[in-house]
Parts: C-alpha cells; sequence; structure tokens
C-alpha cells in the first residue's frame, strides 16, 4: 500500500522493523550496510517492488497501449522524417513519461547505494517523512494558488466513471497539455524519493499540482510516472533473489510477491477514485504524526 500511497514505502521499510525492534531492527542495520547482493531483506523488497510494477502495468495496459504504440509511431516517423515529430496527445505523453523518468533513472544508478546506505536510517526515514507531510500540504498550497490564478490544465468530465476507458483517455489528454519542461519537472521531483521517507507518488502528484493538473489527473500521471522506474529498479535487482541473498526465501517471496501485487491493484483502484473529489491532506496529517513521533522514538533512542 505505501508503494502508491503518498506515505513513502521506503520510509516505512526502515522504520517498521525499527518499530518492532529486536531481530526486526537488524534488517534496517543489515540492509543500510550492505549490498543488494547481500542482504535478503532487500532482495525481498526487489520482489515486492516487481509485483508493484506488474500490478500498476495491468491496471493501466490500455493506456501503456496506447502510450507505447505511440512512442513507436513517432519515433519511426522521425527517423523517416529526420526531425522531431510528435502527433496527438498519446505520442506526446509517451515522450513526455520518456523525459520525465531520465533525471531519476540516471540519479538512481549513481547514487542508489550512497542514498540507501548514507541516509536509509530509522531517524533519517523519521524525519524525511515528517518533512514528506509538509511537501504535500504545500501541494495543497499550490494548488489553490494555480487555481486562484485560473491555470489549470483542462479536466475530466466528472460525471465518467475514473476507471472508464473515456475517462482514462480524457485524463491523458489533459495530461499531455503540459509542456515538455513541466514534465522535466515533475521527473525531477523524482529524485528526492531516493531518501527513505519522501514518497515517490507523493512528490510527483505535488509536481503535477503546481504545474496545474487537478488530482486526478496528477495521481495518474505519477502512477503511470512510477511504473517504468519500479519495474525497471526491480527487474535490475532481481538477479539477486538468485544469488545468496535469496536463498531460503524462496516461499516468502512468493507469498510477498502475491500478496503486494493484489494490494497494489486494490491500492491503485482505490486512490484513482479517491483523488477525483479529495486531497493529499489526510496523508500529510499522516506523514506529520508518524514522522513526528518516529523522531522523537529514534531521536531519544
Amino acid at each position: 500500500m505505501t508503494e502508491l500511497f503518498p506515505v513513502s514505502s521506503l520510509g516505512h521499510s526502515v522504520l517498521l522493523p525499527a518499530w518492532l525492534g529486536g531481530s526486526w531492527q537488524t534488517l534496517v542495520t543489515q540492509s543500510s550496510q550492505a549490498t543488494s547482493e547481500s542482504s535478503f531483506y532487500l532482495a525481498y523488497i526487489v520482489a515486492l517492488h516487481v509485483a508493484t510494477a506488474l500490478a500498476l502495468l495491468w491496471f493501466f495496459r490500455t493506456d501503456w497501449a496506447r502510450i507505447i504504440r505511440g512512442l513507436f509511431r513517432s519515433a519511426l516517423r522521425m527517423v523517416k522524417l529526420r526531425r522531431w515529430d510528435v502527433r496527438g496527445p498519446n505520442e506526446r505523453l509517451a515522450w513526455m513519461l520518456v523525459i520525465a523518468t531520465i533525471p531519476v533513472g540516471l540519479t538512481g544508478i549513481a547514487l542508489e547505494h550512497t542514498f540507501r546506505t548514507l541516509f536509509a536510517k530509522p531517524l533519517a526515514a523519521a524525519v524525511f517523512l515528517f518533512v514528506n507531510g509538509l511537501i504535500l500540504l504545500g501541494g495543497e498550497v499550490l494548488r489553490r494558488r494555480v487555481m486562484t490564478r485560473g491555470a489549470s490544465v483542462g479536466e475530466t468530465d466528472r460525471s465518467l466513471d475514473p476507471l472508464s476507458a473515456r475517462a482514462a483517455k480524457e485524463s491523458d489528454a489533459n495530461i499531455a497539455q503540459l509542456g515538455y519542461k513541466d514534465a522535466l519537472i515533475v521527473g525531477v521531483f523524482q529524485i528526492a524519493a531516493l531518501f527513505a521517507g519522501i514518497s515517490r507518488s507523493g512528490v510527483t502528484i505535488v509536481g503535477g499540482l503546481w504545474r496545474g493538473l487537478d488530482h486526478e489527473d496528477a495521481a495518474r500521471f505519477g502512477f503511470l510516472l512510477a511504473t517504468p522506474i519500479i519495474f525497471a529498479a526491480g527487474v535490475l535487482k532481481l538477479p539477486s533473489l538468485a544469488g545468496p541473498a535469496g536463498a531460503h526465501i524462496h516461499g516468502q517471496v512468493i507469498v510477498g510477491f502475491l500478496v503486494c501485487g493484489i494490494t497494489a491493484y486494490l491500492s491503485v483502484r482505490f486512490l484513482v477514485r479517491y483523488f477525483e473529489t479529495r486531497t493529499l491532506t489526510p496523508f500529510a496529517i499522516y506523514c506529520l504524526v508518524v514522522g513526528a513521533a518516529s523522531a522523537l522514538r529514534f531521536g531519544i533512542g
């Protein structure tokens, strides 16, 4: 749930074992010191990431089919014409996703180990979770200012079921009205999610709100943008499950994978409906309360 809810799954994977204490606390210590090839906890988390990505791919399968077709049509045309040529919302959205994925992809490859070893500790995760709450509240303030300026991007017909194919097409068309610069800015926001406690979905939704999207469209853009990042991160480290880190936990991985996949699917289904009429404020309050309580607990400890 925390992978898609704007409350940071990485932060919870650090804080929950720390709160439980004992041998659970050892998991956090080992994962912040070890490589993904030697930590069975990290290997297990990798399997959960793959499950989440597959759930997202399945839920947005119609969208991704249109986006991928648009990407290939545009790319082939560019090769033929030897110039930049993007036509229609599907092609534009495809290139926006490519552009927005580049910053966090490069940063993650270069600095993921550094971020994990330096900041994936209970006190740091608690502080960043509190900061995440402030970011979510700030996103709501930005959204109100954008609405006051009348700069909002077009809205989807709210009489439609948000899970319907027509609503999805309208939402994707709204997102595609953003500029490539806007997509890049939202993509850069994802880098913050490398800190345990900062939510990827949270910062991308806030970025979308800042650039003029409403909550529903910003959430959809965030979920679409998260899919290739989560999937790539999981697949790149999946071989660790075949090594020493994955020894003797294959049964646990299968159970966790199935539970995570089902939970992620139900979560995104819920959130797509939730953000049709509701805001980030409840999640912000949760992050502030849990972050502050955890900071007190692990700061004093």
